[in-house]
């Protein structure tokens, strides 16, 4: 009968693909292996990558290998446009989005893709933790989602085919961008043709022409390998770009409560460990990226980094327009 079962099980694994049905998680003994798997868009070198396999090894040690968090970078299982239905399905159990792609389920997280609005990573990071991140948490709860933790990736910069200095150098240039309405406004009022794209997808589109721009963190550029298809970067600091941690929220709710504790108390640390690594590695990439010499590094001066902020400002009063100035 157990043989009979695999081969079952097998079958219908390969009829579904990488979707596989939820795991049961009320079923599992208290002595039975719990297997969680973790779908990701980006490198296993980036700041995300890395803390991914981090938490993935401190579990495994810590729960005496009965907790296994199985780690699939580099869209290998899903692309970014299809990792949220995946763990709202239970195909998966763990994602790790950008905020971008939340915006989907609640214009709320719009917030976090305001153009020069954050200060410093001090000042996203006050925001996150504080009652604004609960409140972000709690619009996603009907969308049986859970997000645990908030990562960084860090502040973008633009990279294209022509040096971004005046706001009109923009003109009619294709941009990529995550797929949220934010982003979409901020490129039109530039002059800028948005495309919303997976991240997968980017680097193809830029060997093509189909797009001539994006906005990236540097270690997102390097690791990808953006910046030898892009000649001209500006430091334009512009934007944030962070990472929530999401669960599918009956699955997570099932699992026994000591390793949910242990999943938390170590994810906690992880989060300390990969905002550190996170802001010093956009530091030691952007540093590779000049001394590759293919691409030219354009630092804006304070005139022209106000001529970007006078056009991109107003979204803030549009945004509060649409989900509320309670939120500001």
């Amino acid at each position: 009968m157990r043989k009979l079962l695999l081969v079952i099980l097998v079958l219908a694994f390969l009829a579904g693909g990488c979707q596989t049905p939820a795991r049961d998680f009320e079923q599992v003994s208290s002595q039975e292996k719990v297997i969680l798997k973790f779908s990701h868009v980006v490198g296993d070198n980036t700041p995300k990558g890395r803390a991914a396999r981090r938490w993935a090894q401190l579990v495994q040690e810590r729960s005496r290998g009965r907790v296994e968090i199985q780690v699939f970078p580099n869209s290998t299982l899903y692309k970014d446009g299809e990792e949220l239905a995946a763990v709202q399905k239970g195909y998966v159990q763990i994602i790790a989005p950008a905020t971008s792609k939340l915006t989907e389920f609640s214009p709320v997280w719009q917030l976090l893709d305001l153009p020069f609005y954050y200060e410093d990573i001090d000042a996203v990071h006050r925001l996150l933790d504080g009652p604004v991140g609960e409140k972000l948490k709690q619009s996603l709860f009907a969308r049986n989602l859970l997000v645990l933790a908030y990562w960084d990736n860090g502040f973008k910069v633009m990279a294209a085919n022509r040096p971004l200095v005046k706001v009109s150098d923009f003109r009619d240039l294709n941009f990529r961008i995550m797929n949220s309405p934010m982003l979409a406004k901020q490129f039109r009022r530039l002059g800028a043709n948005p495309v919303a794209m997976a991240f997968s997808d980017v680097y193809s589109a830029l060997e093509k022409g189909q797009v001539e721009g994006s906005e990236n963190p540097p270690s997102n550029l390097y690791s990808k390998k953006f910046y030898q298809l892009q000649k001209y970067i500006t430091l334009s600091n512009h934007g944030y770009v962070g990472y929530a941690v999401v669960v599918n929220k009956s699955q997570w709710e099932a699992l026994d409560q000591k390793i949910r504790q242990l999943l938390l108390d170590t994810l906690q640390e992880v989060t300390i460990w990969e905002r550190q690594e996170a802001f010093k590695q956009n530091l030691e990439d952007l540093e590779r990226i000049r001394r590759a010499q293919g691409t030219k590094i354009i630092e804006l001066t304070p005139e022209q980094r106000k001529e970007w902020q006078r056009i991109l400002m107003p979204l803030r009063e549009e945004l509060a327009q649409e989900i509320g100035e309670d939120w500001f």
